[in-house]
């Protein structure tokens, strides 16, 4: 059996399991009420039938689902200069909205384009389903275009009424650890998402929230709060997500009609794909996982495009957000590397 098709979608959970489903995909604007469906839906959830039905699906281990693609070759690519200029404009109209009062946080998005010798797409899900736990490999692929990525945030788990989610927000070197434990604007950033989410939650069912680690991803490392919940009603997963996306991480603070508006304004002027960042999930008989669509990258045809987000506050400063930018999408290369 080919093990890469044109029309395809998975998601490799943290328990270490995985569901791959293939095409042709039936589109529904809601969910089934049983059996297995993808939710493909953009940044600012304007997409009409997210919900993707797949004609058959495969179970399997997150082992089993990278050694899929073992055959694949590593992506040949060639990145296009990056100019910081457009981002520098922006980041001046942020602080401006920051010192006016209009944000306290909000998350633009840069994107290095390049362009592969040969189609790309079965390298990039290699290099995806080879990335493990604490990670999440997720991918869709639809006919020449697509993405594909290994993100560390999960937006949320819903099982039955039991809810999980994170808040993960800080980036820094991973040799820099020791200063980041201790970074206000770090810490400070970090607690606009947890408390966020928190906020949000409230109401529901009975918050538990664990204290902040340092979650180590190799090169870099982020602030990770878990959260968690066993909700008093059952809720629509539907409803969730318009509730919780976008969490500060990747959205504005305070969340509006005016700043979300402003917000895409930016990724649009930048060129971000519209499902970075976007709610990217697997409904699974019941069970709901949702992960965000980051670190990942996106291809149609021969061009790919490689979108990261950094979050701005009044600490900002733009030298450092561009370097963060640049650390971040040097992780995702590195998942392009065999190992």
């Amino acid at each position: 059996m080919e093990h890469f098709t044109e029309s395809m979608a998975w998601l490799a959970r943290r328990d270490g399991s995985a569901v791959i489903g293939h095409g042709p995909f039936q589109e529904s604007r809601k969910a089934p009420n049983c059996g297995v469906a993808f939710y493909v839906q953009d940044f600012a959830l304007k997409e009409n039938s997210p919900w993707k039905i797949p004609a058959r699906i495969e179970r399997m281990t997150a082992g089993e689902l990278s050694e899929r693609f073992a055959d694949a070759d590593t992506l040949d690519c060639e990145w296009n200069p990056l100019d910081a200029t457009p981002f520098s404009v922006i980041f001046q109209e942020v602080m401006a909205c920051i010192h006016s009062g209009v944000f306290e946080k909000t998350v633009p998005v840069v994107t290095e384009n390049g362009t592969a010798r040969s189609s790309p797409a079965k390298s990039i899900c290699a290099a995806m389903t080879r990335q493990s736990s604490p990670l999440y490999s997720y991918g869709w692929v639809n006919h020449g275009s697509g993405f594909a990525g290994a993100t560390p945030e999960l937006l949320f788990s819903l099982d039955g009424k039991r809810l999980e989610t994170m808040a993960l927000a800080g980036t820094a070197r991973s040799e820099d650890r020791e200063v980041f434990a201790v970074d206000e604007k770090e810490i400070r950033e970090h607690e606009y998402v947890a408390q966020t989410l928190v906020s949000k939650l409230l109401g529901l069912g009975h918050v538990e929230r664990l204290g902040r680690e340092i979650l180590d991803l190799g090169p870099i490392v982020h602030f990770l709060t878990t959260i968690a919940l066993d909700l008093d009603a059952s809720m629509p997963a539907e409803d969730l997500l318009r509730k919780l996306h976008p969490t500060p991480a990747l959205g504005p603070l305070p969340r509006t009609d005016e700043t979300l508006s402003k917000l895409l304004e930016w990724r649009q002027r930048l060129a971000c794909p519209s499902q970075f960042g976007a709610p990217f999930a697997l409904w699974d008989e019941g069970r709901f996982d949702a992960i965000v669509a980051i670190r990942g990258i996106w291809w149609d045809r021969e061009e790919v495009k490689l979108p990261a987000g950094c979050g701005i506050i009044e600490a900002s400063r733009l030298v450092n957000e561009w370097r963060e930018l640049r650390l971040k999408r040097e992780a995702v290369k590195r998942f392009l590397i065999q190992p």
